[in-house]
Order: structure tokens, then sequence, then C-alpha cells
């Protein structure tokens, strides 16, 4: 696990410097992968924004936030630059392993003159704050990159820092799917391998002990679970 973590966190800090000279890693993809069947599926996935939806108005209506609701974004990637989530009224608190990541989310915040909650580099599995902090939450386009074990982890911990009947919206790959076989390939060449192995119904097991599904949808190469929290 600590193995991943690290090379999720140096695949990711690598893209913030491509990032910050302009520079798009999709659009630098070898030959192999651009020759492969699925590349068009996941063309057509680009252009419709499908890849990694942490800015769907479905998410937001689900959610509700509104001021005075504490909001924690697990892997939270650049979802408060891009993602939309700076307008939500809610005070937002952002968790990445990414170290450049969060750093270049401090300085968005800052330029921006933003209010918000924390930003923190650390692993979504082990956070610092307190049980039962949050409101809301959301975890978008992070738990396919591990495995049971640890995603497991994750849920217990958005389990403990959510309220009772805390909404949380998080998403993980349509294994089998052409659209997530794609996506797994271009990941892996990227430095960050899905390591994600559980099928939907496994999934819907290890939930079911913490949290209700209202609903799922399948979104591109993933599945988004609209949940609330069981606690007591």
């Amino acid at each position: 696990m600590e193995k991943q973590l690290e090379l999720v966190a140096k695949s990711y800090d690598r893209e913030i410097d491509l990032g910050r000279r302009g520079i798009d890693s999709y659009n630098e993809l070898p030959e192999h992968i651009k020759n492969d069947p699925g590349y068009p599926l996941f063309q057509k996935m680009r252009e419709a924004e499908s890849l990694s939806e942490s800015g769907r108005q479905e998410i937001v209506d689900y959610l509700s936030p509104v001021s005075g609701m504490n909001l924690i974004d697990l892997g939270c990637c650049l979802n408060l630059k891009f993602g939309g989530y700076k307008d939500w009224a809610s005070t937002y608190h952002g968790v990445d392993i990414s170290s450049k990541t969060i750093e270049l989310l401090h300085e968005f915040v800052e330029k921006n003159q933003l209010m918000i909650g924390s930003l923190e580099c650390c692993s979504m599995h082990e956070t610092s704050f307190e049980t039962s902090f949050f409101d809301i939450g959301t975890c978008i386009g992070s738990l396919e990159y591990f495995e049971k074990d640890f995603v497991e982890k994750v849920i217990i911990e958005a389990y403990r820092i959510l309220k009772h009947n805390g909404k949380f919206v998080l998403d993980v790959p349509d294994i089998g799917s052409p659209e997530c076989r794609i996506t797994m390939i271009i990941e892996e060449y990227l430095g960050r391998e899905d390591k994600y192995n559980m099928s939907v119904r496994e999934f819907d097991g290890l939930i079911d002990n913490y949290f209700m599904i209202e609903y799922k949808e399948k979104v591109g190469p993933m599945i988004q679970y609209f949940l609330t929290s069981k606690k007591i």
C-alpha cells in the first residue's frame, strides 16, 4: 500500500509540474496507445468531460451544500479549481496525497482570496479531522488506484469523519467495461496503475456496512455512488 501511495503521489506531482509548463499528458500519449482500438472511446470521453465527473450537477443536487455545512473532498486533486467546488456555499476541506497539488491549491486560494476550511497533504485513509465533523463529502477519481484493503480503509475513514446521515458521493471503476479498459491502460502509462480489484457486488457489500446506497450511476469508466451514512 505504501509503495502504491508513493507512486500515485509522484505521478500527480509530475502532472502538476507539467501543467505549470502548459503540458497535458493526455495529449502526449505514445502511438501504441493511440493505435489501441479503445482509444477513440477515450477521446470521446475526454470531449464529453466524462473521465472524472467531480463537478456533475447531480453531485451538487444530491449533496445540497449550504452555508454552515463542512465538506470533505477526499483525494481532492484540483476539484476546488476546476470542479466548481469553490462556488459551493459549504466550507471546503480538501485532502490529497500529492504535495504539489496541495501547494497549487494554496496558491489558487490565496490568489482568489477564497474562504475555505483547510487543505491537507495526507492519504485519504487516515486524516486528522475530528469524528463526525463533516456534513457532506466526495471521493471522486481516487479509489481506482487501490486494492480492496485500502479501499475499505478509506470507506471506514469517511464513515468516521461524516456525521449521522451525512451524504457522500464516491466513484469506483466499472471493471470490465471498454471505457474502463482503455482508461486503465493510459493511467498505467502515466505511472499510476489502477489496482482496483472489486466486483460491483463485492463493493456494494462493503459499502452496506457503513452507508446506505441511495442510487448509483455509470459515468464514463466509473460508477458513481450516492450514499448516506448509517452512523447512529
